[in-house]
């Protein structure tokens, strides 16, 4: 990808193409809140894990007067988008890999949720090396229990668990919140999208010169990633993220040919046990019903993770461990130069997070109601990619 391409290219988003979405009934009234914060715990490093340093706060980038923003802020900026993103990854899989019938609706809604995430990640990825920045991937990974990289989100503590209703609400749709749902009251704590609406807004002021070298294309399961090479690349990009987590003030439909709800109202019909549907009242969770699917009991993993686990599951702990940072630093080499081939081993690796993670699952543990699960910690060794 040495070459500049021609900066009338087409999108590089063709699955996801903008439509208007239907405006919301005036005076709608709001519905039951749904998505509580939940109880604040410190995040805790043990055991050879590489607890995520402070690569940036959303307060202080947000401090930075709106005129002042240049590509720097933009790239510290984006570094905290691929925290952001990549944070999510593990408890949507922990959630996913819990549900034993993966044909189920739930699975499926689970499902199509991680291979976003995983698009946001390379989106965000893609952007920072555009403004000449390098992703730290495997740096911004987080420790669970702990709070969402950045700062957003205050008072949301995101742990591991099996999928429960209260992991659906809590963790979940916490983490997607946008600033006004269409079917609560608004929350007051800033939110991710708050974060990207700022970071667009940045990137239209700058308007900083956008590269594709070193940026990767790669089928992320539904969706196409493609280098971002001019401004109306980088609104559609940004949009999608927002978008496909949020919705729009107007619309749980992520305002995409697909039609699929955005991630928040999709978790919501988890929570609820019903679809989403618009009524004459406003938008509210009487549709279809979403059975909530029978799970392997992984009980949350506590802070500082499994105390004296045995020896089994201590081995499979750190081959999934082992596998997940071999992920990443395969993530991380993509990025500084290995290109598609090495982010296309990078997907095959994470593919081997589920076996491992499956078996801890279906191991009783002796000391809390429930069985063990993957602890999602980054090893400090560097692990060769296999």
């Amino acid at each position: 990808m040495s070459e500049e391409p021609d900066s009338q290219a087409v999108s590089p988003f063709r699955r996801r193409s903008f439509l208007a979405s239907a405006a919301l009934a005036s005076g709608a009234p709001a519905a039951v809140a749904v998505a509580g914060p939940a109880q604040a715990a410190a995040p805790a490093a043990a055991g050879g894990a590489l607890a995520a340093p402070a690569l940036g706060s959303v307060a202080r980038l947000l401090a930075v007067p709106a005129d002042s923003r240049g590509v720097g802020w933009i790239r510290s900026a984006l570094q905290v988008a691929v925290g952001l993103e990549l944070a999510t990854i593990p408890p949507y899989f922990c959630g996913l890999w819990s549900v034993k019938d993966r044909r189920s609706e739930v699975a499926r809604l689970i499902q199509r949720i991680v291979g976003d995430e995983m698009y946001h990640l390379g989106i965000v990825c893609n952007l920072l090396v555009a403004v000449g920045g390098r992703p730290q991937i495997k740096a911004a990974a987080p420790v669970y229990p702990g709070p969402l990289p950045g700062g957003v989100r205050a008072g949301v503590t995101v742990y591991l668990s099996g999928l429960t209703k209260a992991y659906v609400r809590d963790v979940m749709m916490a983490i997607e919140a946008p600033e006004e749902s269409l079917v609560r009251v608004a929350q007051a704590s800033p939110t991710v999208g708050e974060f990207y609406e700022e970071l667009l807004r940045a990137f239209r002021t700058e308007r900083p010169e956008l590269s594709a070298r070193g940026q990767l294309s790669q089928y992320v399961f539904s969706d196409d990633l493609s280098p971002i090479v001019t401004p109306d690349h980088v609104e559609q990009a940004v949009r999608i993220i927002m978008e496909q987590g949020e919705g729009t003030s107007s619309s749980p439909s992520a305002s995409f040919e697909d039609d699929h709800p955005a991630h928040y109202y999709a978790f919501g019909e988890i929570y609820h046990g019903r679809e989403l549907r618009r009524t004459d009242h406003g938008w509210s969770y009487v549709g279809a019903p979403v059975p909530f699917p029978d799970v392997r009991p992984m009980a949350p993993i506590p802070v500082g993770g499994w105390p004296n686990p045995p020896a089994p599951v201590r081995q499979l702990l750190h081959h999934f461990d082992a596998t997940y940072s071999t992920v990443l630093d395969t993530l991380d080499a993509a990025w500084a130069g290995g290109g598609q081939r090495t982010l296309g081993a990078a997907i095959h690796a994470m593919r081997g997070l589920e076996r491992p993670a499956v078996e801890l699952m279906e191991t009783p543990n002796p000391y809390v109601p429930g069985t063990y699960g993957p602890q999602f910690r980054a090893l400090r060794k560097r692990l060769a990619a296999s």
